[in-house]
């Protein structure tokens, strides 16, 4: 059985959603942020990065949603969770993920973690007041040219939606109007009505 480690209101959401559209056999960890649960020496024995989320296989652990949604969907062909037997088309995929984790995350951590990147709170006050126009410019691409529609890679569904889902459930915290962006709102409403959506979601508020 899996082990999928993951905290309230984090980019665990993505990699949750993933592990039971695939109908996996997991146990959930839930840890409390706030509360520090993530720098504590039992989990850091689990993900020396002190972050979530992480998923404890039988080969070893993986973190990094990127990473833990391949694994997901290479693990459960059966699911069609991307398109495995095509090498391009699923480097689109991940090209889309690695975006969603290196960049547009990164620009949302610049409202409340300046201090991964800077000392000074005028820095911080700089970085956070950058958020919306920054977070927005992302979302722009994405809707112009990267989500196909309906689903991020066309007709299909697939790993890139449950982590699209997860960063645009952000966009009003971040002071942006998702109604700017018609083909990722409707995303994510099409999302939140699915089932697996609905199971995990409340564990994650």
């Amino acid at each position: 059985m899996l082990k999928f480690f993951f905290g309230p209101q984090s980019c665990a959401l993505a990699s949750h959603i993933a592990l039971e559209e695939a109908g996996a056999n997991y146990e959930a960890v839930k840890l409390d942020l706030r509360a520090g649960d993530q720098r504590k020496p039992e989990y850091l024995k689990v993900n020396p990065k002190g972050r979530v989320p992480a998923l404890v296989t039988d080969r070893g652990i993986l973190t990094e949603n990127p990473a833990i949604l391949a694994y997901i969907a290479q693990t459960h062909p059966g699911k069609k969770l991307a398109p495995l037997d095509d090498a391009f088309a699923f480097g689109k995929i991940q090209a889309f993920n690695a975006y969603l984790c290196a960049t547009v995350h990164v620009a949302h951590a610049h409202k409340l973690r300046g201090y991964r990147w800077a000392d000074q709170q005028s820095s911080f006050d700089d970085m956070k007041q950058k958020v919306p126009e920054t977070v927005a410019a992302c979302f722009e691409l994405i809707e112009n040219e990267m989500l196909e529609g309906p689903w991020v890679a066309g007709a299909d569904f697939s790993i890139a939606d449950p982590y699209l889902f997860t960063l645009s459930s952000w966009l009003e915290g971040d002071g942006v109007d998702p109604q700017r962006f018609p083909k990722v709102l409707d995303h994510r409403n099409r999302m939140a009505q699915r089932p697996a959506v609905q199971r995990v979601l409340p564990l994650h508020q």
